[in-house]
Parts: structure tokens; sequence; C-alpha cells
């Protein structure tokens, strides 16, 4: 089995629904968020690739348009959670190269959520 990352960077404002008022994440604040993005695949292509990673630039593209320096709030029909980010940011993904198996949204240097569809 063959697996390979791409991670994309931006920066966005959001403000969480649902907590208590005293949280800090009620409050309007922002990250810099990374995104990282899993391919796999059984077999490589006729170059030697999973897949190119330049094909991964049609998310960035995306990413850099519809989030980038945006209130994410304002973007998202979800609350904007990091899980909810790596759903959404999956299936943009996956429409564009099948391989992706698994997207992680980081807002802070230790925290990472991550979507991939469950195989039973």
């Amino acid at each position: 089995m063959y697996i390979i990352e791409k991670e994309f960077h931006f920066s966005a404002s959001h403000q969480l629904i649902g907590l208590p008022e005293e949280h800090p994440c009620s409050r309007l604040h922002g990250h810099n968020y990374r995104v990282r993005v899993t391919l796999q695949s059984e077999t490589l292509n006729e170059v030697g690739f999973v897949r190119d990673y330049r094909d991964l630039d049609k998310l960035k593209k995306v990413i850099d348009v519809f989030y980038d320096h945006r209130h994410l709030n304002d973007v998202m029909d979800v609350n904007p959670t990091a899980e909810n980010m790596a759903e959404i940011f999956y299936w943009i993904a996956k429409d564009r190269c099948p391989e992706v198996v698994e997207v992680a949204v980081s807002e802070t240097d230790k925290t990472w959520a991550r979507y991939f569809e469950y195989a039973e």
C-alpha cells in the first residue's frame, strides 16, 4: 500500500456557536490552520505516483478563494469546528482525487481533527 500526504495552510477567524459564554472559543478569534490530505493506493501510475501532488492544487485553490482570510461563520453552513472543516475538505478533495482517504485539520500545534470514511 502506498500513502502520500500534502499539507496546506490558511488563516481565518471563527466563533464557535453553542459553547458557554465564558468559553474562549465562543468569542471571535482566529487560527493559522493546517490541512493535511492523505491519499492511498495499492498501485502506482505509469510515472510511479499515487497521484501527482500538483493535482491537489485544485483543493488549495478552493481553500484560498473561499476560506483563507475569511470569517468562517460567514462561509460555512455548519459550526466552523476543525471536525466539520475536516469533513468539508475531505469531500472537496475526494471529488477531485478519488485516492483521498483522510483529511486532517489543525488549529494549533497540539491539536488535529481527522475525517475519513469508515470501511466495514
